[in-house]
């Protein structure tokens, strides 16, 4: 499995100017939860980019629910350019791969400090058009639902079974540089596992992203 630690020079670039830029939004953030907690505020309807109200309740499939805090604009989502291709491309093989497996997927925006910029509700609808998101993509008003996680960064992941359990949190995979790349497939071996009543191997790692914009208290 490879280290984040030993990732390239550029990757650890990425994830210095979003600690630097925002490293006061990242120090309010409360401990994560653990596994084996229940989902939080899994009732809390949150505005999706299509008018409705959607809450964790509204997307939970037979076997569970999964939640991806994500924005628009962090090199570790989007990419950049030629250096790092970012996560979020491979979100939609995920979330059918999650529907295919009994999970419903939630995408949630907790960018509260970015509203007026770069994760308005406006860019948001942008954004899901143009990657053509496959799950709901919702707003989460003042970080609300992110600071019930503990949730830190974008993206982080977390599946829940279908009681509700967190069953894995972390990262997507091991390489955000090139899904060609991925060695260890976390969350697809999560979801996998857990369909087919196996034990994960693998329930918890190191989320790596850059930290939500929160707003200051």
């Amino acid at each position: 499995m490879k280290n984040f630690i030993t990732a390239p020079v550029h990757f650890i670039v990425a994830l210095s100017i979003c600690l630097i830029v925002s490293f006061s939004g990242y120090a309010q953030t409360a401990n994560t939860i653990e596994i084996g907690n229940l989902a939080p505020a899994a009732s809390y309807s949150m505005m999706n980019i299509d008018g409705s109200q959607v809450s964790i309740n509204d997307i939970k499939g037979e076997n569970g629910a999964l939640v991806i805090f994500t924005c628009n604009s962090c090199p570790f989502v989007v990419g950049r350019g030629e250096t790092t291709e970012g996560w979020e491309g491979r979100y939609n093989g995920i979330i059918a791969l999650a529907s295919e497996n009994g999970f419903g997927t939630l995408l949630v925006n907790s960018n509260a400090a970015r509203r007026d910029d770069s994760d308005s509700f406006i860019k948001m609808k942008s954004r899901a058009m143009e990657m053509g998101y496959l799950a709901p993509y919702v707003l989460d008003e003042e970080s609300k639902l992110a600071n019930n996680f503990g949730a830190r960064t974008t993206p982080h992941v977390f599946l829940f079974n279908s009681d509700l359990e967190l069953i894995y949190k972390g990262s997507i995979d091991d390489s955000v540089d090139s899904a060609e790349a991925v060695e260890e497939h976390f969350l697809k071996d999560a979801i996998s596992r857990s369909a087919e009543g196996k034990r994960i191997k693998t329930n918890s790692t190191k989320a790596v992203g850059c930290s939500i914009k929160r707003t200051k208290s």
